[in-house]
């Protein structure tokens, strides 16, 4: 299940990024500038990786889609609602399905790696994991600094709560499920070793988001967008790291 293959499999990866693409336009879920860089990335990653990994992209793009409008008043009046709408743009397509991408490139010209389907999986654990535990956990005011442990305001970059860190966890939990149901036959990694590190990578690469958000973001060094592609990408790091490790 790697590298460009004509026939079957590229038909169904066609298939799906028009069906990406009509159904984040029907549902409001991307603006013009997201439908062209979902364009991109959902060839990249289902032509060059393959047709699976955009179907777990796409979960994530539909359950974030759906929690960062959830109780969208409530949020609008503590000013912590996505901009536009929730309607969600290039750059953020770019920062969640940008490290998935690059795996995808990496095994169109080495495929054949052990890894390389559980860093696909876990960089998008990391992408729901984040977006849940942000949208979720933003109206809970048992926030805590994820430095220092001090009670900051809902919402606050770094911060961490309850309600936030459960979230965290289910999205995680969501794509590894995922994972699992589409992983490849010939896979030499089992199922529950698979539903574990990518539920254990992705709900990790929130806490390095939430880390480099406090270190970074709140002082100006880099923006939301850089954080969240950079804790996705940890997931690849952190997936190569615990398959040569551990498996």
């Amino acid at each position: 299940m790697s590298a460009l293959d004509l026939g079957d499999e590229q038909l169904i990866s066609l298939a799906l990024v028009l069906v990406l693409l009509l159904l984040s336009r029907v549902k409001d879920l991307l603006d013009l500038s997201g439908l062209f860089a979902a364009t991109l990335t959902g060839l990249t990653v289902s032509l060059l990786g393959h047709w699976t990994w955009l179907v777990a992209l796409f979960m994530f793009l539909v359950i974030g889609s759906v929690a960062t409008k959830w109780r969208m008043e409530e949020k609008m009046a503590l000013s912590l609602e996505e901009a536009n709408e929730g309607l969600r743009g290039w750059r953020n397509v770019l920062a969640n399905g940008g490290a998935v991408s690059i795996v995808a490139i990496y095994n169109y010209f080495s495929p054949g790696a052990e890894w390389i389907y559980l860093a696909a999986i876990s960089s998008i654990s990391v992408a729901l994991s984040d977006t849940l535990a942000s949208e979720i956990g933003s109206l809970d005011i048992r926030t805590r600094s994820i430095i220092s442990l001090q009670a900051v305001p809902a919402g606050t970059n770094g911060g961490m709560s309850p309600t936030g860190t459960v979230a965290a966890f289910s999205g995680a939990l969501i794509i590894a499920v995922i994972g699992v149901i589409l992983s490849p036959d010939n896979s030499s990694i089992s199922n529950l070793n698979l539903l574990i590190l990518i539920t254990t990578i992705g709900w990790l690469g929130c806490q390095v988001d939430s880390l480099l958000g406090a270190l970074l973001e709140n002082r100006g060094y880099i923006g939301k967008h850089g954080v969240n592609f950079l804790a996705t990408f940890s997931g690849v790091i952190m997936a190569i790291f615990f398959y040569n490790q551990l498996l």
